[in-house]
Protein backbone atom coordinates (compact mmCIF):
# COMPACT_ATOMS: atom_id res chain seq x y z
CA UNK A 1 0.00 0.00 0.00
CA UNK A 2 2.76 2.38 0.85
CA UNK A 3 4.51 1.96 -2.27
CA UNK A 4 1.82 2.00 -4.53
CA UNK A 5 1.06 5.63 -2.99
CA UNK A 6 4.65 6.77 -3.14
CA UNK A 7 4.37 5.84 -6.63
CA UNK A 8 1.47 7.76 -7.22
CA UNK A 9 3.13 10.63 -5.25
CA UNK A 10 6.46 10.96 -7.35
CA UNK A 11 4.06 10.39 -10.48
CA UNK A 12 2.79 13.72 -9.55
CA UNK A 13 5.56 15.33 -8.01
CA UNK A 14 7.51 14.70 -11.14
CA UNK A 15 5.02 15.98 -13.71
CA UNK A 16 4.22 12.43 -14.91
CA UNK A 17 0.04 13.03 -14.13
CA UNK A 18 -0.50 16.61 -14.78
CA UNK A 19 -2.79 18.19 -11.98
CA UNK A 20 -5.18 18.61 -14.18
CA UNK A 21 -5.69 14.86 -14.86
CA UNK A 22 -6.17 13.80 -11.26
CA UNK A 23 -9.71 15.43 -11.12
CA UNK A 24 -10.68 13.14 -14.06
CA UNK A 25 -8.66 10.05 -12.41
CA UNK A 26 -10.78 10.61 -9.18
CA UNK A 27 -14.05 10.52 -11.69
CA UNK A 28 -13.16 7.57 -13.54
CA UNK A 29 -12.50 5.71 -9.98
CA UNK A 30 -15.48 7.52 -7.96
CA UNK A 31 -17.90 7.35 -10.74
CA UNK A 32 -17.22 3.84 -12.59
CA UNK A 33 -14.77 1.59 -10.94
CA UNK A 34 -16.13 2.17 -7.40
CA UNK A 35 -19.78 1.44 -8.75
CA UNK A 36 -18.72 -1.38 -10.59
CA UNK A 37 -16.93 -3.17 -7.76
CA UNK A 38 -19.28 -2.33 -4.74
CA UNK A 39 -22.39 -3.75 -6.67
CA UNK A 40 -20.36 -6.94 -7.72
CA UNK A 41 -19.45 -7.70 -4.22
CA UNK A 42 -22.97 -7.41 -2.72
CA UNK A 43 -24.54 -9.18 -5.23
CA UNK A 44 -24.00 -12.48 -4.07
CA UNK A 45 -24.58 -11.52 -0.70
CA UNK A 46 -27.84 -12.52 1.84
CA UNK A 47 -29.11 -10.19 4.19
CA UNK A 48 -29.22 -12.67 6.58
CA UNK A 49 -25.33 -12.86 6.06
CA UNK A 50 -24.86 -9.39 7.42
CA UNK A 51 -24.26 -8.90 11.00
CA UNK A 52 -24.70 -5.26 12.34
CA UNK A 53 -23.39 -5.31 15.73
CA UNK A 54 -20.04 -4.30 14.43
CA UNK A 55 -21.75 -1.60 12.64
CA UNK A 56 -23.26 -0.65 15.97
CA UNK A 57 -20.21 -0.37 17.81
CA UNK A 58 -18.34 1.41 15.39
CA UNK A 59 -21.36 4.39 15.85
CA UNK A 60 -21.17 4.03 19.63
CA UNK A 61 -17.56 4.90 19.52
CA UNK A 62 -17.89 7.48 17.05
CA UNK A 63 -20.84 8.98 19.01
CA UNK A 64 -19.15 8.79 21.75
CA UNK A 65 -16.14 11.00 20.50
CA UNK A 66 -18.31 12.93 18.56
CA UNK A 67 -20.33 14.51 21.59
CA UNK A 68 -17.24 14.45 23.79
CA UNK A 69 -15.77 16.78 20.98
CA UNK A 70 -18.52 19.24 20.68
CA UNK A 71 -18.82 19.09 25.34
CA UNK A 72 -15.12 20.78 24.80
CA UNK A 73 -15.64 22.98 21.83
CA UNK A 74 -19.10 24.14 21.83
CA UNK A 75 -22.28 23.63 19.64
CA UNK A 76 -20.56 26.44 16.78
CA UNK A 77 -20.09 25.73 13.29
CA UNK A 78 -16.50 25.77 13.00
CA UNK A 79 -16.65 23.21 16.29
CA UNK A 80 -18.93 20.48 14.34
CA UNK A 81 -17.38 20.77 11.44
CA UNK A 82 -13.78 19.81 12.92
CA UNK A 83 -15.56 17.33 15.28
CA UNK A 84 -17.05 15.52 11.86
CA UNK A 85 -13.19 15.87 10.95
CA UNK A 86 -12.12 13.93 13.35
CA UNK A 87 -14.86 10.84 12.93
CA UNK A 88 -15.36 10.94 9.23
CA UNK A 89 -13.07 7.81 7.92
CA UNK A 90 -11.85 7.66 4.19
CA UNK A 91 -13.41 4.19 4.16
CA UNK A 92 -14.23 4.64 -0.16
CA UNK A 93 -10.52 5.52 -1.15
CA UNK A 94 -8.54 4.32 1.36
CA UNK A 95 -10.45 1.70 3.33
CA UNK A 96 -11.93 -0.44 0.20
CA UNK A 97 -8.62 -1.57 -1.80
CA UNK A 98 -7.39 -1.66 1.98
CA UNK A 99 -9.51 -3.99 3.26
CA UNK A 100 -10.56 -5.84 -0.28
CA UNK A 101 -6.49 -6.72 -0.47
CA UNK A 102 -5.68 -7.27 3.23
CA UNK A 103 -8.78 -9.71 4.02
CA UNK A 104 -10.66 -9.97 0.80
CA UNK A 105 -14.40 -10.93 0.20
CA UNK A 106 -15.38 -11.38 3.93
CA UNK A 107 -13.54 -8.39 4.64
CA UNK A 108 -15.16 -6.45 2.32
CA UNK A 109 -18.62 -7.51 3.24
CA UNK A 110 -17.74 -6.28 6.85
CA UNK A 111 -16.93 -3.31 5.72
CA UNK A 112 -19.61 -2.31 3.03
CA UNK A 113 -22.23 -3.10 5.92
CA UNK A 114 -20.57 -0.09 7.07
CA UNK A 115 -20.23 2.30 4.42
CA UNK A 116 -23.52 1.56 2.95
CA UNK A 117 -25.13 3.93 5.97
CA UNK A 118 -21.47 5.85 6.77
CA UNK A 119 -22.21 8.69 5.59
CA UNK A 120 -25.83 8.67 5.31
CA UNK A 121 -25.42 8.84 8.91
CA UNK A 122 -22.95 10.95 9.52
CA UNK A 123 -23.18 13.92 6.83
CA UNK A 124 -26.61 14.02 8.09
CA UNK A 125 -25.92 14.58 11.47
CA UNK A 126 -23.50 17.39 10.53
CA UNK A 127 -25.93 19.08 8.10
CA UNK A 128 -28.40 18.89 10.81
CA UNK A 129 -26.33 20.70 13.58
CA UNK A 130 -25.04 22.80 10.99
CA UNK A 131 -28.49 24.21 9.93
CA UNK A 132 -29.75 24.46 13.42
CA UNK A 133 -26.40 26.47 14.49
CA UNK A 134 -27.12 28.28 11.28
CA UNK A 135 -30.92 28.91 11.81
CA UNK A 136 -30.48 30.60 15.29
CA UNK A 137 -27.65 32.94 14.11
CA UNK A 138 -30.32 33.70 11.63
CA UNK A 139 -33.15 34.03 13.25
CA UNK A 140 -33.91 37.83 13.41
CA UNK A 141 -33.15 37.33 9.72
CA UNK A 142 -35.39 34.37 8.17
CA UNK A 143 -36.32 35.86 4.72
CA UNK A 144 -35.09 32.77 2.11
CA UNK A 145 -33.93 30.34 4.65
CA UNK A 146 -34.96 26.54 3.10
CA UNK A 147 -37.04 24.92 6.22
CA UNK A 148 -34.86 22.76 8.42
CA UNK A 149 -36.73 19.79 7.27
CA UNK A 150 -36.40 20.08 3.59
CA UNK A 151 -32.44 20.95 4.26
CA UNK A 152 -32.02 17.72 6.37
CA UNK A 153 -34.19 15.45 3.47
CA UNK A 154 -32.25 16.84 1.03
CA UNK A 155 -28.85 16.15 2.55
CA UNK A 156 -30.29 12.50 2.98
CA UNK A 157 -31.21 11.58 -0.32
CA UNK A 158 -27.48 12.99 -1.25
CA UNK A 159 -26.10 11.06 0.81
CA UNK A 160 -27.71 8.35 -0.57
CA UNK A 161 -28.20 8.94 -4.03
CA UNK A 162 -25.04 8.32 -3.76
CA UNK A 163 -21.95 6.35 -6.22
CA UNK A 164 -21.23 4.22 -3.38
CA UNK A 165 -23.98 3.49 -1.11
CA UNK A 166 -26.82 3.18 -3.97
CA UNK A 167 -24.92 0.30 -5.63
CA UNK A 168 -23.74 -1.54 -2.63
CA UNK A 169 -27.51 -1.36 -1.79
CA UNK A 170 -28.71 -1.94 -5.57
CA UNK A 171 -26.42 -5.48 -4.93
CA UNK A 172 -27.99 -6.26 -1.89
CA UNK A 173 -31.03 -6.38 -3.30
CA UNK A 174 -29.88 -8.13 -6.28
CA UNK A 175 -28.52 -10.72 -4.45
CA UNK A 176 -32.15 -11.22 -2.88
CA UNK A 177 -33.57 -12.31 -6.09
CA UNK A 178 -31.90 -15.70 -6.13
CA UNK A 179 -30.13 -14.30 -9.77
CA UNK A 180 -26.82 -14.40 -11.09
CA UNK A 181 -24.67 -11.96 -12.75
CA UNK A 182 -24.67 -13.40 -16.53
CA UNK A 183 -21.39 -13.89 -16.95
CA UNK A 184 -20.89 -11.07 -20.04
CA UNK A 185 -21.60 -8.80 -17.53
CA UNK A 186 -19.80 -10.10 -14.18
CA UNK A 187 -16.30 -10.33 -16.04
CA UNK A 188 -16.40 -6.92 -16.98
CA UNK A 189 -17.77 -5.77 -13.49
CA UNK A 190 -14.57 -8.22 -11.96
CA UNK A 191 -12.45 -6.19 -14.40
CA UNK A 192 -13.60 -2.55 -13.55
CA UNK A 193 -13.85 -3.46 -9.99
CA UNK A 194 -9.96 -4.78 -9.86
CA UNK A 195 -8.73 -2.07 -10.98
CA UNK A 196 -10.01 0.31 -8.52
CA UNK A 197 -7.85 -0.41 -5.88
CA UNK A 198 -4.87 0.18 -7.23
CA UNK A 199 -5.72 3.45 -9.07
CA UNK A 200 -7.34 4.64 -5.48
CA UNK A 201 -4.35 4.08 -3.87
CA UNK A 202 -1.91 6.19 -6.90
CA UNK A 203 -4.36 8.60 -6.28
CA UNK A 204 -3.57 9.20 -3.09
CA UNK A 205 -0.20 10.29 -3.43
CA UNK A 206 -1.18 12.07 -6.25
CA UNK A 207 -3.04 14.38 -4.25
CA UNK A 208 -0.78 14.50 -1.52
CA UNK A 209 1.55 16.04 -4.15
CA UNK A 210 -0.59 18.72 -4.58
CA UNK A 211 -1.43 20.01 -0.86
CA UNK A 212 0.30 21.43 1.85
CA UNK A 213 0.00 21.73 5.38
CA UNK A 214 2.10 24.33 6.41
CA UNK A 215 -0.47 26.54 7.69
CA UNK A 216 -3.07 25.51 10.77
CA UNK A 217 -0.84 23.48 11.29
CA UNK A 218 -1.05 23.10 14.78
CA UNK A 219 -5.05 22.47 14.82
CA UNK A 220 -4.60 20.45 11.60
CA UNK A 221 -2.05 18.41 13.81
CA UNK A 222 -4.66 17.77 16.48
CA UNK A 223 -7.52 16.93 14.38
CA UNK A 224 -5.07 14.60 12.57
CA UNK A 225 -4.08 12.83 15.23
CA UNK A 226 -7.70 12.78 16.69
CA UNK A 227 -8.64 10.75 13.69
CA UNK A 228 -6.30 8.13 13.16
CA UNK A 229 -5.32 7.35 17.05
CA UNK A 230 -8.27 8.40 19.32
CA UNK A 231 -11.07 7.07 17.44
CA UNK A 232 -9.96 3.84 17.14
CA UNK A 233 -9.35 4.07 20.64
CA UNK A 234 -13.03 4.75 21.31
CA UNK A 235 -14.15 1.81 18.36
CA UNK A 236 -12.53 -0.97 19.74
CA UNK A 237 -13.66 -0.20 23.65
CA UNK A 238 -17.51 -0.34 22.16
CA UNK A 239 -16.16 -3.14 20.10
CA UNK A 240 -15.04 -4.66 23.23
CA UNK A 241 -18.36 -3.78 25.31
CA UNK A 242 -20.77 -5.28 22.95
CA UNK A 243 -18.80 -8.38 22.39
CA UNK A 244 -17.41 -7.75 18.46
CA UNK A 245 -14.43 -9.96 18.23
CA UNK A 246 -12.90 -11.57 15.33
CA UNK A 247 -12.55 -10.05 11.71
CA UNK A 248 -15.52 -7.87 12.47
CA UNK A 249 -13.11 -5.95 15.52
CA UNK A 250 -10.15 -6.01 13.34
CA UNK A 251 -12.36 -4.22 9.94
CA UNK A 252 -14.24 -1.82 12.53
CA UNK A 253 -10.90 -0.91 14.39
CA UNK A 254 -8.88 -0.44 10.93
CA UNK A 255 -11.57 1.99 9.31
CA UNK A 256 -11.92 4.35 12.14
CA UNK A 257 -8.03 4.44 12.17
CA UNK A 258 -8.54 5.39 8.22
CA UNK A 259 -7.24 9.28 7.41
CA UNK A 260 -9.93 11.94 7.39
CA UNK A 261 -12.29 11.25 4.49
CA UNK A 262 -12.48 14.11 1.58
CA UNK A 263 -16.22 14.94 1.88
CA UNK A 264 -15.30 16.63 4.95
CA UNK A 265 -13.54 18.86 2.81
CA UNK A 266 -16.13 19.50 0.90
CA UNK A 267 -17.90 20.01 4.23
CA UNK A 268 -15.92 22.80 5.35
CA UNK A 269 -16.51 24.55 1.73
CA UNK A 270 -19.99 24.50 1.09
CA UNK A 271 -20.15 26.27 4.52
CA UNK A 272 -17.34 27.96 4.34
CA UNK A 273 -16.29 27.39 7.78
CA UNK A 274 -12.40 25.62 9.27
CA UNK A 275 -11.44 25.37 4.82
CA UNK A 276 -7.95 25.93 5.60
CA UNK A 277 -7.49 23.55 8.65
CA UNK A 278 -9.87 20.46 7.05
CA UNK A 279 -7.52 20.73 4.18
CA UNK A 280 -4.39 21.04 6.41
CA UNK A 281 -5.95 18.26 8.50
CA UNK A 282 -6.79 15.44 5.39
CA UNK A 283 -3.32 15.59 4.45
CA UNK A 284 -1.77 15.36 7.55
CA UNK A 285 -4.20 12.70 8.25
CA UNK A 286 -3.05 11.00 5.64
CA UNK A 287 0.74 11.03 5.87
CA UNK A 288 0.01 9.55 9.62
CA UNK A 289 -1.84 6.55 8.73
CA UNK A 290 1.00 4.88 6.79
CA UNK A 291 2.32 4.79 10.26
CA UNK A 292 -1.05 4.53 12.49
CA UNK A 293 -3.03 2.21 10.02
CA UNK A 294 0.29 -0.46 10.14
CA UNK A 295 0.45 -0.24 13.90
CA UNK A 296 -3.38 -1.10 14.23
CA UNK A 297 -3.09 -3.85 11.58
CA UNK A 298 -0.09 -5.13 13.56
CA UNK A 299 -2.12 -4.89 16.89
CA UNK A 300 -5.13 -6.38 15.48
CA UNK A 301 -4.59 -9.44 13.45
CA UNK A 302 -7.28 -11.91 12.05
Amino acid sequence: MVVVIAVGYWMARAAIIRAEAVKDLSNLAFLVLTPALLFRTMSTVHVEQLDFMPVASYFLGVTALFIGILLVKGLGKRAIVITLACTFSNTVMIGIPLVGLAFGQAGMVVLLTLVSIHALVLLTAGTVLLEIVTAQEQAHTPMGRMPLWRTVLLAAKSALVHPVPLPILLGLAFAQTGLFIPQVIDKPLLWLGSAFGPLALLLVGMTLAGRTAKEHWSSAIGMALTKNVLLPVFVAIASYLMHVDGLHLTVMVITASLPIGANVFLFSQRYKVAEAEVTAAVALSTLFALVTLSLVMYLYPV
